[in-house]
């Protein structure tokens, strides 16, 4: 499994996050390439310095951001073009980026303007998000989420996040640090918190959406094997190094336990067809498992039993789509403990073509391998055999791999 860890120790900022991610590899290229599908093309540019806070080096991300007037003359805009959460959910939807990261980001800003909502005792639907909304936290928030994918990061944990402290001037006037957004985040999140005795914005709005968003969980470092720390530079310079850091390795195999969610309801009148449509569109959700159970309810009623396992950090989008989908009323919701084996997939040759094997391990040591049913479903319909003959050949073809 592919782990991120994101050290939050001097705050969390979106253009840090874009700068770890680039100093972990990936190429700004790619990212100027992807972001210009939102149809911002001309309201920014990404420069990308090295720098140094307190003696250690950093990527440091600027996003230069110019009207269309200002980018013709070549001069700056000061004051960019705020949006409301419907126009970006829009402009994202719209954007030809690869389907995890359009997820990602979708899900970044639904949690912002969720807690924007909360703050200002709105509809989500009229949430202004402010400096929020400008295109360097588009780019921020989408850049960083092509940066996870580009990665292929499949699990991303967080560090407590600091509180800061101090005031900083906004759109309303002086607002007290942590500002009442990042607070609404956390609070929603249950995100641990401290002290580190900075009084100044370490965690910002689209910094703390990234994390609460992103990560599925808060706390320590897992165990990992290391293959390459990404830094990403704050603007400013205070007393500790102002850089997030960004562990990036594979599962050690000896922390492999999980925090899920359960959602279950029971329903007794919809037509079962839906059900079917249901399942594909919790696991695009990013549902982890999905299943159904025939069960009798009071006065005889047979019925179904729904049955999901997702992230903590996708359970609302899961519920809003349940809710949507079907005739439930109510949705019960506990978190779980669950423990995985680290997996892999590994290609074996067989005389039908080429297989996938999920090849599973603990502390190292395989456990079990099976076939990717789907590769074996493909194979035998075109040489028009039985999918088991495929399925047992990949297995073999595996085995003599395996064997001293």
């Amino acid at each position: 499994m592919k782990l991120a860890y994101l050290d939050c120790s001097a705050g969390i900022a979106g253009d840090m996050c874009l700068g770890a991610l680039i100093d972990c590899g990936v190429p700004i290229d790619y990212l100027t390439q992807q972001l210009r599908g939102l149809g911002l093309a001309g309201e920014f540019q990404l420069t990308v310095s090295d720098v140094h806070r307190c003696g250690q080096p950093a990527k440091h991300v600027f996003v230069d951001v110019m009207s269309e007037h200002a980018h013709a003359q070549g001069s700056h805009h000061d004051h960019p073009h705020a949006r409301h959460w419907p126009e970006i959910r829009q402009m994202i939807e719209s954007a030809t980026l690869p389907p995890q990261a359009k997820l990602r980001s979708q899900e970044v800003f639904y949690k912002l303007a969720q807690a924007e909502a909360k703050v200002h005792q709105q509809p989500i639907t009229k949430v202004h998000f402010h400096e929020v909304g400008a295109v360097d936290a588009i780019v921020d928030i989408v850049g960083t989420c092509l940066g996870l994918d580009w990665l292929k990061v499949e699990k991303l944990i967080c560090s407590p996040h600091p509180i800061g402290g101090g005031w900083v001037q906004v759109a309303h006037g002086q607002l007290a640090v942590p500002v009442p957004a990042v607070i609404q985040l956390w609070e929603d999140a249950r995100v641990p918190v401290y002290s580190n005795g900075i009084e100044a914005e370490l965690v910002t709005p689209t910094g703390a959406a990234l994390a609460v968003t992103l990560a599925s969980d808060f706390g320590p470092c897992p165990a990992l094997r290391v293959e390459k720390v990404g830094r990403g530079a704050g603007t400013k310079e205070f007393a500790i190094p102002n850089i997030l850091r960004l562990w990036l390795g594979e599962s050690s195999g000896l922390d492999l336990t999980e925090t899920v969610t359960l959602l279950e309801t029971q329903i007794d009148d919809l037509n079962p067809q839906i059900i079917g449509y249901v399942f594909d569109q919790l696991f695009q959700a990013g549902a982890l498992d999905v299943f159904t159970q025939a069960i009798t309810m009071k006065q005889s009623r047979s019925a179904t039993l729904l049955s999901v396992i997702v992230p903590p950090d996708r359970a609302s989008l899961c519920e809003q789509i349940i809710f949507r989908e079907t005739t439930t009323l109510g949705i019960r919701r506990c978190q779980q403990q669950r423990t995985l084996l680290a997996r892999e997939i590994v290609k074996v040759s067989t005389r039908y073509g080429e297989v996938g094997m999920k090849v599973a391990r603990q502390y190292g040591q395989i456990v079990n391998g099976q076939p990717e049913f789907r590769d074996c479903a493909k194979l035998a319909g075109q040489a028009k055999v039985p999918v088991q003959t495929v399925w047992l050949a990949a297995q073999w073809a595996w085995q003599q791999t395996e064997t001293p």
